[in-house]
């Protein structure tokens, strides 16, 4: 049975060592997966688009042993397909868990270590449980979801969008990102969507300056 979603995806790109990205995912809005290989255990972003060259390549890589969603509007219709063939196991913020009830989930409230480098947080405002991913690889990594988007200058913004949850929250925990880290602990930002601003660079330098222009 052929399960493939799209006919002739493009490959994963590398965008730092042990980071790479996936194509748009139109099941999911055209946001953007990403792929952390890792000693202690890969980790796959929100959901790529299902095919069989995907899943060939993540083997080769190790496997997946968690799936983080950054927010609801990450859960594609392939998400089952994903965890079966991958068994790994799924990590997403408390308030959105109940979406996914038949599948293993490992929920959490404001933060979630998964590794001794990799950190889960809540960044409500966009969704309820819209949540960032930190890698403390390159300097500092951050995983935004639909939280942080670039604009056409490619800077990350929140924006207010027609399904955003609550603009005030959403706001607050820009602050609070801007409070947490530093020049020294944010290199990088790798957004869920509008990656097409980002002009061929795939995330987005000097991810702290930028950021602190909009807290």
């Amino acid at each position: 049975m052929n399960l493939n979603t799209i006919k002739s995806p493009k490959p994963p790109r590398l965008l730092l060592e042990g980071l790479f990205a996936f194509a748009p995912n139109r099941e999911i809005l055209g946001g953007t997966a990403y792929f952390i290989v890792e000693k202690s255990g890969n980790i796959l972003i929100d959901c790529p688009a299902y095919h069989d060259d995907y899943l060939q390549f993540i083997r080769e890589q190790g496997g997946v042993t968690w799936l983080f969603l950054t927010h609801r509007g990450g859960i594609s219709p392939s998400l089952k397909l994903w965890q079966k063939a991958l068994e790994c196991d799924i990590i997403i913020q408390e308030q959105e868990a109940y979406l996914l009830p038949t599948l293993p989930v490992r929920s959490f409230e404001r933060e979630i270590t998964i590794t001794e480098r990799i950190t889960g947080i809540w960044t409500p405002g966009h969704s309820t449980g819209s949540s960032c991913l930190y890698w403390q690889q390159h300097g500092g990594v951050l995983f935004t979801g639909r939280h942080l988007l670039p604009e056409k200058n490619g800077n990350p913004v929140p924006l207010k969008l027609e399904k955003t949850f609550h603009w005030g929250r959403q706001l607050q925990s820009v602050a609070h990102l801007c409070d947490r880290f530093s020049a020294d602990s944010l290199h990088y930002i790798c957004p869920g969507a509008n990656t097409g601003f980002l002009r061929g660079k795939g995330l987005i330098d000097n991810a702290y300056e930028r950021l602190t222009q909009v807290c």
